[in-house]
């Protein structure tokens, strides 16, 4: 069986950054979308329930330096979750995948 020749040679930026580090107009079309989307009410107030548990768990701040987020769950909890496993959830993360 064949190896993956990807593995285990991290570059340490992913294809997206690169791809935005490489295409500035690219990027500022990014930014602007980013600026938009989480300017809007509903994302205020996703991120203000966040900051708010994590203030009231005593997490504030601390848990980043760990890895981890506070992530919203199905059925409306509000959990400590890997970082990486929170933000591949619903094809966000690499090749767009949707974890179960």
């Amino acid at each position: 069986m064949a190896r993956n020749g990807l593995a285990g040679k991290s570059t340490g930026k992913s294809t997206s950054a690169k791809y935005f580090a490489a295409n500035p107009e690219a990027r500022k079309k990014k930014i602007a979308y980013a600026k938009k989307y989480n300017a809007r009410k509903s994302q205020i107030k996703y991120r203000t329930e966040l900051n708010q548990a994590n203030r009231d768990a005593g997490t504030y701040g601390k848990m980043t330096k760990m890895g981890k987020d506070r992530s919203h769950t199905r059925d409306g909890k509000m959990v400590l979750e890997d970082r990486s496993k929170n933000r591949a959830r619903n094809g966000k993360g690499p090749g767009g995948k949707r974890l179960k």
